[in-house]
């Protein structure tokens, strides 16, 4: 596989590919279910949707959907909760600040798109203890729309100045690499992040597959 060291730029999505949330959200998915007077769930069952917002950890905790009554009060309690609780636990996946520190060192940019409104995005950002601030961050209310569709990333490709064919799109859910796809990105399925059991990401549109953050480093030629 020849290396793609002509990569202009790199991009994340946040949650299960950047930084592991699942503690952080799992406590606020609990807290909520314990309000509601509900039994708590292990971080193991919880972890896989974490990717996938508020409404699906309601959904797994209570069994609701979105237009069930209680529905948008527990979503909205979850919320809170994270808010208050940003940043207790959540840490960089094992191997990327060795990677941040190598896109520093060879001068890539990278940032961050995610379907995360700003009012969490950023404050999760400013707290979570890295080596590098990002370049950019497009959260989910950012553009008109956001992934699948690939506003974002087409806009976070323009705020660094970087050919979306020569700029990567990590991601862990299908919804990411679609996105990215579109984009005209290269995509990486980071398959270290929040997969569930029934998902099929050798069916997604990745061009490559990651099983730790610092393979991604092997994959641009910046491993040596």
């Amino acid at each position: 596989m020849k290396p793609l060291t002509d990569t202009q730029a790199v991009l994340f999505d946040l949650d299960g590919t950047f930084a592991d949330t699942a503690p952080d959200l799992a406590y606020a998915l609990n807290a909520t279910l314990n309000y509601f007077n509900r039994p708590s769930l292990s971080l193991e069952r919880i972890r896989p949707a974490v990717s996938h917002g508020g409404a699906a950890l309601i959904r797994l905790g209570f069994g609701m959907e979105p237009d069930d009554p209680g529905f948008e009060e527990r979503r909205q309690y979850l919320l809170q909760v994270y808010l208050d609780n940003i940043c207790r636990h959540t840490r960089l996946f094992e191997g990327m600040e060795q990677v941040l520190n190598t896109l520093a060192a060879h001068r890539i940019p990278w940032g961050i798109v995610t379907n995360k409104p700003a009012w969490l995005t950023d404050p999760l950002m400013a707290a979570l203890p890295m080596p590098h601030n990002s370049e950019c961050i497009v959260s989910g209310d950012t553009c008109e729309r956001n992934k699948p569709h690939p506003e974002p990333i087409l806009h976070a490709c323009a705020l660094l100045d970087a050919a979306p064919a020569r700029t990567l799109y990590v991601g862990d859910a299908e919804r990411d690499l679609v996105a990215g796809r579109a984009a005209g990105n290269t995509t990486v399925c980071a398959l270290f992040g929040y997969i569930q059991p029934q998902d099929q990401p050798d069916r997604w549109p990745a061009d490559h597959y990651i099983n730790q953050a610092a393979d991604l480093l092997a994959l641009m030629g910046l491993d040596g």
